[in-house]
């Protein structure tokens, strides 16, 4: 069961670095959906290391699931938002 831990340390680093990389984008240009995308993946991150810390949580807890759909409304929103004007 460690390992499964580890890796899920590992994905939420992923995500928290991507989210510093669209960070960084979004200082470059200002375009908010670089924004969105970076809160996203911070959201993303928050989700695995919740996965790899709390020993009861398991890919279908509601809120697990909540915390990733929040995070996929966030993209969708922020497309959205781009393409809309």
């Amino acid at each position: 069961m460690t390992i499964v831990a580890f890796i899920q340390g590992m994905v939420a680093m992923g995500c928290a670095l991507v989210g510093v990389f669209f960070l960084r984008f979004w200082q470059q240009s200002r375009d908010k959906l670089f924004l969105r995308f970076a809160f996203a993946f911070w959201i993303l991150a928050l989700s695995y290391l919740l996965l790899g810390v709390i020993s009861f949580a398991t890919e279908w807890r509601v809120y697990v699931f909540m915390v990733r759909l929040s995070a996929f409304c966030m993209i969708l929103y922020g497309i959205f938002e781009k393409n809309r004007r």
